[in-house]
């Protein structure tokens, strides 16, 4: 990992509601808004932009845990800015909370933990993970 990564790093991004971020099972909509798995994806890709500039050619960051809490809807056309901020380094662990809010305020609050791995280790993981 390149050196520079500090607690108190912040990444943004800003995302417009669609119909395919509804809640969703099966195909069958169950509520037309933003849905829990969406914000899950968009905390996951928000931390990920605090790791990328901080990556060797040899490095890849895994996902490890996400935690989520889901205050309040998000409807179609809406916007949702999700902010991660760097709380915990420790070798090769990180930890992000995030926020996602719209015009309304706080619809989401969360921790994602990645960990920064050699590509190397994530192929024998991977191999050894499809060897059933």
């Amino acid at each position: 990992m390149k050196h520079g990564m500090e607690v108190g790093r912040e990444e943004t991004i800003e995302i417009k509601v669609t119909k395919d971020m509804f809640a969703s099972f099966e195909g069958r909509i169950v509520h037309p808004v933003y849905s829990t798995v969406a914000m899950t994806y968009h905390m996951e890709w928000v931390s990920r932009k605090i790791i990328l500039p901080f990556l060797e050619d040899h490095e890849e960051g895994m996902g490890a845990s996400v935690k989520l809490n889901h205050i309040a809807p998000s409807p179609l056309g809406s916007t949702v800015t999700l902010k991660a901020t760097l709380v915990e380094l420790h070798k090769n662990v990180v930890v992000t909370t995030i926020t996602a809010s719209n015009q309304k305020g706080i619809i989401g609050e969360g921790e994602v933990r990645q960990v920064i791995l050699s590509k190397e280790m994530i192929n024998e993981k991977l191999r050894s993970a499809s060897s059933f």
